[in-house]
């Protein structure tokens, strides 16, 4: 069983693909360069509008890409079919919203996009690497172990982003203390982490000849993960900025 909220499935419940093309692994590439191109199209729009000052269509941008963004997913998570259809317009949200919040903070720490953009394909690469020579073995113990943590972080989460309603905030979350810095760091290595899930998928769904449209919802488990790193890299170097 996959443990990432995004790509679970049971592969022993899958039939072969007897007619039509199954999923393969350069298909889901493919779909995902595709994606990687809606999010910078739309990235690029929103990063525009920061260069020319107009901060308020940035803000417009960022919180309506989060917010229809949010409920892409969810459509796209649960109802499998419309992944096709739904998971370009999440790339397309979720460029908006990546680049109103890249705004935000190079804003405040110059320069610290670029090095936010590079940790990310550095932390891919790297854990590519570490899947692919096995040095890291996807187990059904890890799985669970990733499940359990990445679970507890969105309850926690979704728990603080309720009681900001209140105007209630945790410090844990925002500030710059060695145990704020630390927990940064914890889930930085945790969405580091789903990435092996997330590869492991991808691999055992082609090896399964799962059917051909689960190349989009391969590529969109990686991307959501791929987005989670980058927000996660960002808030971290943020705190070691303002140290």
């Amino acid at each position: 069983m996959n443990t990432n909220p995004i790509l679970s499935n049971s592969f022993g419940s899958r039939p072969l693909v007897l007619e039509g093309q199954p999923m393969t692994i350069s298909g889901v590439m493919n779909k995902l360069g595709f994606l990687a191109i809606l999010m910078t199209i739309s990235g690029a729009a929103t990063w525009y509008q920061f260069s020319i000052g107009n901060i308020d269509k940035v803000n417009l941008l960022m919180y309506g890409g989060m917010i229809i963004g949010f409920i892409l997913a969810l459509i796209a998570s649960f109802v499998k079919k419309s992944a096709p259809y739904v998971v370009p317009l999440y790339a397309f949200a979720e460029g908006a919203f990546l680049a109103g919040l890249s705004c935000f903070f190079e804003s405040m720490f110059q320069g610290i996009v670029v090095k936010a953009v590079a940790l990310t394909f550095i932390t891919i690469f790297t854990m590519y690497i570490l899947y692919a020579t096995r040095i890291i073995k996807v187990t059904d113990k890890l799985r669970s172990t990733i499940f359990t943590m990445t679970l507890s972080i969105m309850i926690f989460y979704l728990i603080t982003w309720v009681l900001s309603f209140f105007n209630i905030n945790i410090p844990m979350l925002y500030s710059n203390t060695p145990l704020s810095i630390g927990f940064s760091l914890l889930v930085t290595g945790l969405a580091a982490f789903n990435l092996l899930v997330d590869f492991d998928f991808i691999e055992q769904a082609a090896n399964n000849f799962f059917p051909k449209e689960y190349e989009w919802f391969g590529a969109f488990g990686l991307l959501v993960t791929i987005v989670w790193l980058y927000v996660e890299i960002l808030r971290l170097l943020s705190k070691f900025q303002r140290r």
